[in-house]
């Protein structure tokens, strides 16, 4: 499958989702979701046959190019609450995962995350938020110490995790959103700075449903990103 079909294949699943979670067919929310969240994550977090978006720029990461300088996303919107509009390629691996941890957990089964101490010391990492106010001379920097190796363990292990929170949520939580308490949580733990261009997230995370939750962090949030990581990658090829 090209990078069109695949492109093509998940914007269609989308549409599917979104429309599902208009309704209360809990079985088909919960296929449609799964299905979804496969198709943007590495092959291993599923345990599909067939490589996925995420696997060409996962692989790309590994064979010594994390610090490959990347268009961050594709929405313009978003910029605009950036620190920067290109970024290190492991970055947007980095970003995405942190987000889905904290909201997987957080948010959706008020649990605790993944990351921790441990984890931030095999990863390398100087900080424990999403970096989304990270200046360009920061990101460099940043980036320099980053273990991919780890950083592929870490996503493997949120990844797997988020299928199972997500095969256990009832229809009354998708529909219903999260206490004020819970998205709070996320600062008082670090997963945000009060910087305004990361704390925002809590003001746009508070405003969703666990089902918006489903259509955002947890798989369109990754087509955000990947797209511009994987024309990058294939366009040097």
């Amino acid at each position: 499958m090209n990078k069109d079909e695949m492109f093509n294949t998940i914007n269609s699943t989308f549409e599917e989702l979104k429309a599902a979670l208009e309704g209360d067919d809990l079985a088909k929310i919960k296929e449609l979701t799964l299905e979804l969240h496969a198709l943007v994550h590495p092959a291993e977090i599923s345990g599909r046959a067939e490589k996925t978006v995420a696997d060409i720029v996962l692989d790309h990461m590994l064979a010594g190019n994390q610090n490959e300088i990347v268009q961050r996303e594709t929405w313009d919107a978003d910029l605009h609450y950036a620190g920067s509009k290109t970024v290190p390629l492991c970055w947007q691996l980095w970003h995405t995962y942190r987000i889905e941890d904290l909201v997987s957990n957080i948010l959706m089964e008020n649990g605790q995350q993944i990351f921790n101490d441990e984890w931030q010391k095999k990863i390398g990492s100087s900080i424990t938020d999403t970096g989304n106010a990270l200046e360009p001379d920061e990101l460099t920097e940043w980036a320099k110490n980053i273990n991919a190796e780890e950083l592929k363990n870490y996503m493997i292990t949120v990844g797997k995790n988020t299928r199972r929170i997500l095969s256990g949520l009832t229809l009354e939580q998708i529909k219903n959103m999260v206490p004020e308490e819970w998205v709070m949580r996320i600062l008082e733990e670090g997963g945000v700075t009060t910087d305004f261009r990361s704390v925002w997230l809590l003001v746009f995370w508070g405003r969703l449903t666990i089902g918006g939750m489903i259509l955002t962090p947890m798989t369109s949030h990754h087509m955000m990103h990947l797209p511009t990581s994987i024309d990058k990658i294939l366009g040097s090829k």
